[in-house]
C-alpha cells in the first residue's frame, strides 16, 4: 500500500471514530480535549461535530492553519507530560471526549509515550467520557470499544471510561 494510501486510510478512520465518539458522549456533560493539534484539521472537525462544547486543544509548538487555532484560553502549548497534570485544577474529572493524535511514525517511541501519557488522560476524564486515539492505550477505568465498520483493528482504538 502507498504512502498515500495509508494516509487516506487513517484520516477516514479518524473521521469515523471521531462521529463514533460524538455520539457516545451527547449525554455525558464537559468539555472536550484535542491531544495533538497539529495543523487543526481534528480540531476543527471536532467544532464542527460538537458546536455546543468547550474543546481544549494541546500541542508541544503552534502549527496549526490560522482558522483552526482555538483561543488562547483553550490553546495549551508545551509537552503533554508537563501541561497535562498542569490541566487538573481546571479540568481534573470534567473531560467527555478526549483524541489522543500522539504517533509519530517510530512505533516503540510512540507506544511509550501513549503508556506514559494515559494516567494523565484518565485522571482529566468523566465518567462514562470516551477516549480515542491512534495509539492503544489501557487504564482501569477504560473499556475497549468497538471501531466502526470499515475502521481495520489497530488503525485507531476507542474507550469508554467506566463509570457512566
Amino acid at each position: 500500500m502507498s504512502r498515500l494510501d495509508s494516509v487516506i486510510r487513517r484520516l477516514e478512520a479518524q473521521r469515523l471514530c471521531l462521529a463514533l465518539a460524538a455520539q457516545l458522549v451527547r449525554e455525558v456533560p464537559g468539555p472536550v480535549l484535542e491531544l495533538g493539534l497539529g495543523n487543526g484539521r481534528t480540531y476543527d472537525h471536532l467544532c464542527e461535530l460538537l458546536p455546543d462544547r468547550e474543546i481544549f486543544a494541546f500541542d508541544r509548538v503552534l502549527a496549526a492553519h490560522p482558522a483552526c487555532v482555538p483561543d488562547e484560553r483553550h490553546l495549551v502549548l508545551g509537552d503533554f507530560a508537563d501541561t497535562l497534570p498542569h490541566s487538573l485544577a481546571r479540568l481534573r474529572g470534567r473531560a467527555a471526549l478526549a483524541h489522543a493524535d500522539m504517533g509519530d511514525g517510530d512505533a516503540a517511541r510512540s507506544a511509550a509515550r501513549a503508556a506514559q501519557l494515559a494516567p494523565l488522560i484518565d485522571s482529566l476524564m468523566a465518567p462514562g467520557g470516551v477516549v480515542l486515539g491512534d495509539q492503544s492505550m489501557t487504564q482501569p477505568r477504560w473499556r475497549a470499544l468497538p471501531l466502526p465498520a470499515g475502521v481495520a483493528a489497530g488503525r485507531y482504538f476507542i474507550y469508554r471510561v467506566a463509570g457512566g
